[in-house]
């Protein structure tokens, strides 16, 4: 069975990482090319158990990139990066899928929108990855948004990952020791993010926390009728019945729970004594499902292959700390 050729850039961060992890031990997948700035010249095997022992880390640069015709290319790059690489692959290889991971086409028609639970048409060749913390709020938010009524309040709490590699207030885990620190409480990407795609006003209020890996948002709806928890627990069932990657419960889910796991877990319905509010919580892996696993699923859609193919909804990765 031929392999299919893939090449990342933004090999050094945490995301990076996890892809990397996935694509060497994926039956379908061969990693051709990781680009690291940092890394350039090193053996990727040396970082990356299962890697091919020939393969070093390139220095990224659009020019670079090489000509993979039947084969992809993801970017796992900052905000803002992605244009020159994706005009690169475009002259190179215009048949080639491109799957980008940061905010740059989530709000382009031209490029599908990668949620495989809720957005089913066939992806194509461009890909816009789902942000970690959208993809929790629409998770928690899309069984029962024909009911909702006025914006829905979300409040998300995310580990120091979530910030990447570079130095930050927001990944300093010695300004975050016994802290929870707010940032960007209004107009918020994911919040732009969501209200688009949901075509519903979300408000989003993010925080980082002192662990380093998973995230929790807790969302508030105003419903247009009374709800109890067992019809609630109905419906989210319902709707995810065939997401393998999606877990629904009673019980409000913990983080710690999800951390190092490639799925979602949503619960903790809780009603207000009118029925007519809800309070719903959803916890996913921001490396995983919110990044690198989802990046996998939409691969995998891409090629027509199961969308679950690489990916053990059951496995949890070891690494759980910086």
């Amino acid at each position: 069975m031929n392999t299919i050729p893939v090449a990342l850039v933004g090999a050094r961060g945490y995301v990076g990482i996890e892809l990397m992890r996935l694509l060497v031990a994926h039956p379908r997948f061969r990693l051709v090319y990781a680009a690291s700035r940092e890394q350039a010249g090193q053996v990727v095997a040396d970082r990356i158990a299962g890697a091919p022992s020939d393969l070093r880390y390139s220095a990224p640069s659009p020019e670079s990139l090489p000509a993979l015709a039947d084969g992809a290319y993801v970017l796992a790059l900052p905000n803002g990066k992605a244009a020159p690489y994706v005009e690169a692959i475009e002259r190179i290889a215009p048949n080639a899928v491109i799957i980008d991971l940061s905010a740059d086409y989530r709000f382009d028609a031209g490029w599908h929108y990668g949620l495989p639970e809720l957005v089913w048409d066939q992806p194509g060749r461009r890909i816009a990855n789902p942000g970690c913390y959208a993809t929790a709020m629409q998770l928690a938010i899309a069984p029962l948004l024909h009911r909702v009524r006025g914006p829905v309040q979300c409040f998300g709490v995310s580990g120091y990952s979530g910030a990447g590699t570079t130095p930050s207030p927001r990944n300093d885990p010695a300004l975050l020791h016994d802290n929870l620190m707010p940032y960007a409480l209004t107009g918020h990407v994911h919040e732009r993010e969501v209200s688009r795609h949901l075509g519903h006003a979300v408000e989003f209020m993010p925080h980082v926390a002192a662990h380093f890996r998973g995230l929790t948002v807790t969302c508030n709806m105003h419903l247009d009728r009374a709800v109890n928890v067992a019809e609630v627990r109905d419906a989210y069932r319902l709707h995810y019945t065939g997401s393998p990657l999606v877990q629904v419960q009673e019980d409000a889910p913990w983080v710690s729970e999800i951390a190092g796991r490639p799925g979602a877990v949503v619960g903790g319905f809780t009603p207000s004594e009118d029925g007519r509010r809800l309070v719903v919580v959803a916890v996913l892996d921001n490396l995983l499902k919110g990044a690198a696993t989802q990046a996998v699923q939409n691969l995998n859609l891409a090629f027509e292959l199961d969308a679950l193919a690489g990916i053990d909804p059951a496995a949890r990765t070891l690494e759980t700390s910086a």
